[in-house]
């Protein structure tokens, strides 16, 4: 059976706030159709600008099929490329990041410059023009201390998500902080899955408890529910936004990317297990206030974020299979805070890791289950899985009239 007319028929079909059918989850020919429309064809959160802090310093990726590098060039512009050298295929970078004063591919020694130009190609024939073999380029963009990729050909404009979520990032500059500490685990789930779980806190309490002693479980906190008509969210949306701190739930149209903070429980200041600030340096020197909750931003398909005053935990989602999900979580201080002296690496990391773990297990739980023939889509809460239901909305409407266009460029643009 032909995959994408037999997705789009199961899209046209599903059940409004019913989880969907077996094959977006296990099939690998839907698999590539996701990757294909979704995942080569969008911008995609890849790091941090504060990871390339100098001229030649260079991270690697593997977006699906496409290896990436990013590297700042001398004017200290933020470049990314294929990471396919234009002689016969080798990667250029092999490493997971580095510092380079020029970009060698190992396997001939052919070398580019950080823009991308190739400088030098060893006894090519007469009349070689190196003009024409530069690295390929990747679109890149860079906002607030995030960087985003688009592998299109002519990828989305990008300035509305710039504009909406700059003002709520830009007061936690951090493009000047540091990574703490990052980690990488394979969820052997599909990234659905895996953004399904995010996406509510129904499990929470029985699930989490390190994340439970702070984040608060109610649906209202994600803002995709109630979360103009709730108290305390108002009131924390006011003390935050008195001190210069954009605060108020924002979503695009397309409910593809939002930003909101929520307060913590118990008036906490951060993701301990005390509630205590696990780093004592602020996260930033412009923002003055000590007890404004968490910034939460998300962008499908690829990142959610928690932003503290002390401290911001990243996470950037990537698909490897049909079944295998890469979550990479971040944790950012100010670029002066001096483990052992301001923060303890372990205390810093403890929720995340545990949550991280536990959402691992959940995801492929349910993954597990989801591959019994007796599986059938079943009904989300509306009452706490409100963010669930707007995620698998927003990717039936986004995947559809891609798959019905035959994987043409969509016509409106999306970034």
């Amino acid at each position: 059976m032909d995959a994408r007319n037999d997705m789009l028929r199961l899209l046209n079909s599903r059940r409004q706030g019913f989880s969907l059918e077996q094959p977006f989850y296990t099939d690998p020919d839907y698999f590539k159709l996701d990757m294909e429309l979704i995942w080569y064809r969008d911008w995609l959160f890849i790091g941090h600008d504060c990871e390339l802090p100098k001229p030649g310093s260079f991270i690697t990726v593997q977006v699906g099929d496409y290896p990436i590098v990013l590297v700042r060039d001398q004017q200290g512009k933020i470049n990314a490329f294929h990471n396919s050298c234009r002689h016969r295929g080798s990667r250029v970078c092999n490493s997971d990041k580095g510092m380079a004063a020029k970009l060698v591919c190992p396997y001939h020694q052919w070398t580019y410059e950080l823009d991308g130009r190739l400088l030098f190609a060893r006894q090519m024939a007469e009349g070689f023009d190196k003009s024409q073999f530069g690295l390929k380029p990747v679109a890149c963009e860079s906002v607030a201390g995030y960087v985003f990729i688009c592998l299109a050909k002519e990828p989305a404009d990008f300035a509305p998500m710039r504009a909406m979520i700059e003002p709520y990032l830009k007061p936690h500059r951090l493009s000047e902080a540091k990574i703490a500490f990052e980690s990488t685990i394979i969820e052997k789930g599909n990234w659905k899955l895996v953004w399904e779980n995010n996406r509510e806190c129904y499990h929470c309490a029985g699930n989490h408890p390190e994340l439970c002693k702070t984040f608060p479980e109610a649906p209202t906190v994600t803002g995709v529910q109630g979360a103009d008509s709730d108290p305390e969210m108002l009131a924390h949306w006011a003390k935050c936004e008195a001190v210069g701190l954009p605060s108020k739930f924002r979503i695009d149209p397309a409910g593809q990317y939002r930003a909101t903070r929520a307060p913590l429980l118990r008036d906490a200041q951060s993701y301990t297990m005390t509630g205590k600030r696990a780093v004592r340096k602020d996260l930033s020197d412009s923002v003055s206030a000590d007890r404004i909750g968490t910034l939460m931003h998300y962008h499908y398909p690829t990142t959610w974020n928690h932003i503290l005053v002390d401290h911001a935990v990243t996470f950037r989602v990537l698909p490897v299979s049909a079944t295998e999900t890469a979550v990479t979580t971040k944790w950012l201080v100010h670029k002066d805070a001096v483990e052992g002296v301001d923060y303890d690496l372990a205390e810093l990391t403890h929720v995340w890791t545990e949550t991280n773990d536990q959402d691992r297990r959940i995801v492929e739980e349910n993954a597990f289950g989801i591959l019994s023939p007796a599986y059938e889509p079943g009904p989300y809460s509306e009452l706490h899985e409100g963010g669930v239901i707007q995620f698998v909305d927003w990717y039936a409407r986004f995947i559809g009239p891609r798959l019905a266009e035959g994987g043409r460029p969509a016509l409106r643009s999306v970034a």
